[in-house]
């Protein structure tokens, strides 16, 4: 099978395509035909910092076709269509190769749906359910109505995981509000379907905010809480949250303690690799229904615009994710 490999971090550069035996599942593992693998800001962070034990096939999420199970696992998933979600967290195996190997629970049924929502889902959706979850007024679970009357500010809704968590916010039915840098991104916001959206270059956030939501808002999903405390300590409301996921923009927050404390406001941090185990169970759960039920979609109309890239391409996927390419890039693996 062909791969992508790195033996060493750095830039885009250490990607190699090679030819790599077909693996063979064991107990508790399926083996996938990869159709398309999704590529995840943290792919490159790791390529960059973390050595890999020998080598490492990068890509946590992707989608394919299941072609066999170790012991323990049901026949019956053979031939069925799955996505994938952290692939390569502690494991070698990723999902930019031709086949890539899984424990079980991390291959979710995909049904008809199109392979490039289905590499879309992992990091990004997961990372939005868990900020859309974690508050003290947030429910454990998300389905529809389970956000009527929240209201939600989504910090960058033109990025992956601003885009996951308008979509995911709406099929709850909360009212969403997004904040953009510009007219483009403001248009990928609505196309998503936020409710309102801030030109926060042109517009005052904290005023617009309490205009729509006068009391506050309920979750602050935030991607750079450095540039965004200030504005994000205004429009708390009581027993509010802010769900920290990226720190674009600076890598120390500072938080007004006793404006905080008065209305209990949480402060919480966001990595989905390590959040506990039953929120993350609930949110594969719950991002496979919003699937299924059609509210999450991927494409320019839903403001997620697609970059495909061949296999052999990788090193410029990775590249382009690195230079904050606006959508989801993913790399076609194989014509499974």
């Amino acid at each position: 099978m062909k791969a992508i490999v790195y033996e060493r971090t750095g830039d885009p550069s250490v990607l190699e395509l090679v030819d790599r035996p077909v693996p063979e599942p064991t107990a508790g593992e399926v083996l996938v035909r990869m159709a398309v693998a999704g590529v995840n800001p943290t792919d490159w962070k790791s390529r960059r910092s973390s050595p890999p034990n020998g080598w490492q096939i990068p890509g946590q999420d992707g989608a394919g076709v299941v072609e066999a199970v170790g012991e323990g696992v049901d026949p019956d998933l053979i031939g069925e269509r799955v996505w994938i979600w952290e692939a390569a967290w502690q494991r070698p195996w990723g999902t930019s190769a031709e086949y890539t190997l899984v424990p079980v629970r991390q291959a979710v049924r995909l049904g008809d749906a199109p392979f490039e929502l289905g590499a879309a889902l992992g990091i990004p959706f997961l990372t939005a359910h868990r900020c859309l979850t974690a508050g003290e007024f947030m429910p454990d679970t998300l389905r529809a109505g389970a956000l009527a009357d929240h209201t939600v500010l989504v910090q960058g809704g033109a990025g992956a995981v601003g885009n996951a968590a308008i979509q995911l916010a709406r099929w709850a039915d909360a009212t969403v509000i997004a904040t953009v840098s510009s007219a483009e991104k403001a248009q990928l916001a609505a196309a998503a379907g936020a409710s309102h959206v801030i030109n926060y270059r042109e517009q005052d956030v904290v005023q617009e905010v309490h205009r729509i939501a006068p009391d506050g808002v309920h979750t602050v999903v935030e991607v750079s809480p450095a540039r965004n405390a200030s504005v994000d300590v205004q429009v708390l409301r009581h027993g509010g949250a802010v769900c920290m996921y990226a720190d674009d923009g600076g890598d120390e927050v500072s938080i007004p303690i006793r404006a905080m404390m008065v209305p209990n406001a949480r402060w919480q941090f966001v990595l989905v690799y390590t959040e506990p185990k039953a929120a993350k169970a609930q949110g594969v759960k719950d991002v496979a229904a919003a699937a299924s039920q059609g509210g999450i979609r991927v494409g320019a109309d839903a403001g997620l615009p697609l970059h495909s890239y061949a296999l052999a391409e990788t090193a410029a996927a990775h590249q382009a994710v690195e230079d904050s390419a606006v959508g989801k890039v993913l790399i076609t693996t194989s014509d499974a």
